[in-house]
């Protein structure tokens, strides 16, 4: 996201817990380690973007854990709020300190990451699905609250993205479902029109577009981009 966005002509900040990403970031890039679930980290964060930038023209929410894959019962409550709270939490907090800045301005436009399984849940992965489905209602619920201030609120549903996060997340469901990894692959990829995963790439492409004035009035939106998703849970 932040390599299109510097493409498309923008300042880019990222934020992280990965120390060792964050010293790989360009000199020329903004970078901080900041929690998105800790208040605390978030309001100074977002204190230094106001003193250094005097405001924010867009805010992308992306932070976000894959959480357990495992029957519900068998889910302990710590990690159903760790994942909550990175994909929630995390999301709502950057729009509650995002969210004056702009206003002070009047334009905007803040882009959450949900998911297809915010759209449609999906079974082993209930605090994600969740979280994601929750994300979606804040979604609207900021657009509805910030619009009346020329403020856009919308949410990406990516669905499963190439790279090393949708391995481990291949892996543990293989193990939950008594698969193979390729045959975990193979489901997602048959589960929609096009045959496909997508590429982080593409989700970046689709943030642009909504952080644009091409986008000027799309806003209340959740748009997958996903190849079209027939079928969540393909059993092969």
């Amino acid at each position: 996201m932040a390599e299109a966005f510097v493409e498309a002509g923008a300042q880019v900040w990222v934020t992280d817990v990965d120390k060792k990403a964050l010293s790989r970031l360009p000199a020329s890039w903004g970078a901080a380690d900041v929690d998105a679930s800790d208040e605390a980290a978030m309001a100074e964060f977002f204190g230094e973007v106001e003193a250094r930038w005097g405001g924010l023209d867009v805010l992308c929410a992306n932070a976000g854990v894959a959480g357990p894959t495992a029957a519900v019962e068998d889910i302990a409550l710590e990690d159903w709020q760790r994942c909550v709270s990175v994909n929630l939490e995390g999301a709502f907090l950057a729009a509650k300190y995002a969210a004056p800045m702009m206003k002070r301005e009047r334009h905007g436009a803040i882009i959450l990451t949900s998911s297809t399984a915010g759209q449609y849940g999906y079974p082993f992965r209930a605090p994600y699905a969740a979280a994601k489905w929750a994300v979606i209602g804040l979604m609207k619920t900021l657009a509805m609250e910030l619009g009346p201030y020329g403020i856009r609120a919308n949410a990406i549903c990516p669905g499963a993205v190439e790279g090393d996060r949708m391995e481990g997340v291949l892996a543990r469901e293989a193990l939950a479902k008594g698969m193979t990894r390729d045959e975990v692959y193979d489901g997602y990829a048959s589960g929609t029109s096009m045959r496909s995963f997508v590429s982080a790439e593409d989700i970046a492409n689709m943030a642009v577009f909504l952080g644009s004035d091409k986008a000027r009035l799309v806003s209340g939106q959740v748009i997958a981009v996903d190849g079209h998703t027939e079928n969540p849970d393909p059993r092969i």
